[in-house]
């Protein structure tokens, strides 16, 4: 355990950091939870949180994608609890009320061919939606959302022009390169802020190949 000016809780590993206050982490392999406790059987981890409204930031890396959530998070009410998804702290002995952290998550719509590449010297859209936990009573609105493209596996970035398509959905347009040029294939870089000023930055290395 450890406490900073801007409480952090890390987390590496994760295939789906799926936060609740006074819950658990299923399939979480925690580095660092900062909480008032925090107890761990198994690959479950529970904790609470203070129950004062702060900010955090959450990092999680799977197969060299890295995300990094800043959220505000405080106290849960008895609105906040989903009847369809009720908290699992009680199921495991949990206390008080829970809730899902509000976390932009972002969903991909690449384009691939059926050969999961795309054309060199072309220009292409790709498609990046942001989403939230089922559970959150009001959730955020994505207000912005901003991409950055690379072409020698995330040594260098380039912005890509994006532009809104809808709830919480925005379309990215990269001009690729010549094959040769992108020996690497296509690195992605996203950028996403909501209407309650929780951010996500999503950084995949290699997001598709060209051909």
């Amino acid at each position: 355990m450890r406490a900073e000016s801007k409480r952090e809780a890390e987390a590496m590993n994760a295939t789906s950091p799926w936060l609740r206050r006074k819950a658990t982490l299923a399939g979480l392999v925690a580095a660092g939870i900062v909480a008032l406790g925090c107890a761990a059987a198994g690959d479950i981890v529970a904790y609470d949180l203070p129950p004062e409204s702060a900010r955090y930031t959450f990092e999680a890396e799977t197969n060299g994608v890295k995300t990094v959530w800043e959220y505000t998070s405080g106290k849960p009410t008895e609105a906040d609890v989903s009847e369809l998804q009720p908290c699992m702290g009680d199921v495991v002995g949990g206390v008080g009320e829970c809730r899902p952290e509000p976390l932009i998550f972002l969903r991909y719509d690449l384009g691939l061919d059926l050969d999961n590449t795309v054309k060199a010297g072309s220009v292409h859209q790709v498609t990046i939606i942001g989403y939230y936990q089922e559970g959150l009573s009001t959730p955020p609105k994505v207000t912005d959302l901003r991409v950055e493209v690379s072409f020698d596996g995330g040594r260098s970035w380039q912005p890509a022009p994006t532009k809104a398509a809808g709830k919480n959905t925005y379309t990215a347009t990269v001009k690729h390169p010549k094959r040769g040029q992108a020996a690497e294939g296509v690195g992605l870089r996203i950028s996403a802020a909501d209407s309650g000023g929780n951010t996500v930055k999503q950084t995949i290395p290699t997001a598709y190949r060209l051909r």
